[in-house]
């Protein structure tokens, strides 16, 4: 991963992010948002479709502009995410 020195990175005390830990985080942004996870921060469930529908489609968008770069287990990670998301919308959505 490439480094931004000088950005205050090391000041967050955050652990490092790399693809998978952002496909993943995304994907569980999207699953709060469709009601089937708690939110973490409230513990509470709630049903926000168009929120969910913005991830999904952040998640899209990432496929289509960072396919090259990617290897081949990103790639399944996110196509795996992108096909069980888009049931789930689909599923409660309509």
């Amino acid at each position: 991963m490439a480094e931004n020195k000088g950005c205050g990175e090391n000041l967050m005390g955050m652990p490092e992010i790399d693809f998978t830990t952002f496909v993943l985080s995304l994907s569980s942004s999207a699953l709060v948002h469709l009601g089937d996870a708690p939110d973490p921060s409230t513990g509470q469930v709630d049903y926000q479709p168009h929120l969910a529908k913005q991830v999904i489609d952040i998640l899209g968008m990432l496929q289509q502009k960072t396919d090259k770069g990617l290897t081949d287990e990103e790639k399944a990670l996110l196509c795996d995410m992108l096909t069980t998301l888009r049931m789930k919308y689909v599923n409660k959505v309509g």
